[in-house]
C-alpha cells in the first residue's frame, strides 16, 4: 500500500511539473512569439499574431489546469494518507 501510495505521489508532482512546463511555453508563445501587436499589420502578419496569441492562451490555460490538478490531487492524498 506505501508503494502505491508513494507512487500516485510522484505522478502528482510529475502532473505539477509538466503543468508549469506547458504554462512555461505558454508564455512564451504570448510574450515572444506574439508580442506587441503591430501597428498598420498586413493580413499575414495579423494571422500569424492570432494564432501565436491563441496558442498561447490555451497553453496557458492547459498549464495553470496541470499545475491546480496536481497541487489538488496531492493535498488530498495527503489528507487521505493522514487519516489512516
Amino acid at each position: 500500500m506505501i508503494r502505491f501510495v508513494q507512487d500516485i505521489k510522484q505522478f502528482c508532482l510529475a502532473i505539477m511539473i509538466a503543468g508549469i512546463v506547458v504554462f512555461c511555453i505558454g508564455l512564451f508563445y504570448i510574450l515572444i512569439k506574439a508580442g506587441i501587436p503591430y501597428q498598420d499589420p498586413t493580413p499575414e502578419m495579423q494571422i500569424r499574431y492570432s494564432i501565436s496569441m491563441s496558442v498561447g492562451k490555451e497553453l496557458t490555460g492547459i498549464g495553470s489546469c496541470m499545475t491546480v490538478t496536481g497541487i489538488v490531487s496531492r493535498i488530498i492524498l495527503g489528507a487521505i494518507m493522514k487519516n489512516k
